[in-house]
């Protein structure tokens, strides 16, 4: 199977320079390149594309934005981030609006292509260092969960209601959560339900306040 990509990067040398590289490659394809995010996003629908190398900073809309606006439109698109910038700050906010993986431009061709492959297939791929913030940031929303459920509520959480609880924060709705998290859209209301539940809230909207007032959002 020919896996089609599309790169998204405000450097002009820098797109052709990838696609040399990935053309070696006889199962992947670069259907088209972009010079900014909201152009990624007119050809990602024209192209429908596979995966796309997203870089983070361009013009006009950024890589965080983009990625948001492709994955509404295209849930099953991957969208691999491609970047200098691996502050937490960047990371999250590509990984919240529906990046699968994170890597940075000093990446290997070789790597870079078994990357391709693997978010094609379902991975997610996070470079070292990222992988590092991302393991330290569950780590923190672990300890988190453990103080809260003892402290304040009378039900612990688990780590997925966390997880539901901080998408409902952002105002997903339960399709753009079940998106986000791979699971059923039934399976997303269940959650939601039973985190009002230990909440002790009435519905949705109330379920985000409170995530805001326990710092969970």
């Amino acid at each position: 199977m020919t896996i089609r990509v599309l790169l998204a990067d405000d450097q002009a040398l820098f797109r052709e320079g990838l696609e040399t590289l990935l053309s070696v490659h006889q199962d992947i394809q670069v259907v088209g390149q972009a010079a900014n995010g909201q152009d990624a996003v007119d050809q990602a629908l024209k192209f429908r594309p596979d995966v796309i190398l997203m870089d983070m900073q361009m013009p006009i809309l950024n890589g965080v934005g983009a990625t948001h606006r492709i994955k509404q439109s295209m849930p099953g698109c991957r969208v691999i981030v491609l970047t200098t910038f691996d502050d937490k700050e960047t990371v999250f906010d590509a990984l919240r609006a529906g990046a699968v993986g994170y890597l940075l431009k000093d990446v290997g061709s070789v790597q870079l292509a078994e990357s391709i492959r693997r978010t094609a297939r379902g991975d997610s791929i996070l470079d070292p260092s990222v992988a590092a913030k991302v393991v330290a940031e569950f780590s923190r929303v672990s300890s988190l969960v453990s103080a809260t459920s003892s402290e304040v509520l009378p039900e612990p959480l688990s780590e997925r209601e966390i997880e539901v609880l901080r998408l409902l924060a952002l105002g997903l709705s339960n399709q753009e959560i079940a998106d986000r998290l791979f699971i059923s859209a039934g399976t997303a209301k269940t959650h939601i339900h039973n985190l009002c539940v230990k909440l002790g809230v009435h519905n949705r909207t109330e379920a985000a306040m409170r995530a805001r007032e326990l710092g969970l959002a």
